[in-house]
């Protein structure tokens, strides 16, 4: 079943995210599923922290973003979607290729949602789990 309420495509998340951390950092959208999002950033100058692995942190504004943009097209349309929380779990490191996000829903009422963004390094292995939570705000 289709969870989008607003109008999404691959196009659409590349254009509203130009001149912004995500095109700073090389992320790329992928894919836009019936209920998923999926985008994937690059491991390299932009993103390894001083050790050569995938900074913690540039998988975290992954996940922010996924989830971020996962709640806002599937909330009603005029209601805003923003941060209340998130976690991450990193599991393996990456020192090279691209680490790819996929989020799905956990939970989508009509005030909050949470989403769940499992990261995988180019061999398809776990590097980290994120769950974010999203208050859905009413039109201003």
């Amino acid at each position: 079943m289709r969870i989008w309420k607003k109008e999404v495509s691959v196009e659409e998340l590349t254009r509203n995210h130009i001149g912004t951390a995500v095109s700073t950092l090389g992320m790329e959208f992928l894919e836009v599923g019936d209920d998923f999002i999926r985008a994937r950033v690059p491991v390299d100058e932009r993103t390894r922290q001083p050790y050569g692995i995938l900074h913690g942190g540039v998988s975290v504004v992954l996940a922010e973003t996924l989830g971020s943009c996962g709640a806002h097209y599937s909330a009603p349309e005029g209601d805003r979607a923003v941060g209340l929380d998130i976690n991450a779990n990193h599991i393996r490191s990456a020192t090279s290729g691209w680490v790819t996000g996929t989020a799905r829903p956990v939970h989508r009422g009509r005030t909050t949602q949470v989403w769940q963004i499992d990261m995988t390094n180019d061999a398809g292995e776990l590097t980290c789990v994120s769950r974010i939570t999203m208050a859905v705000l009413p039109p201003r």
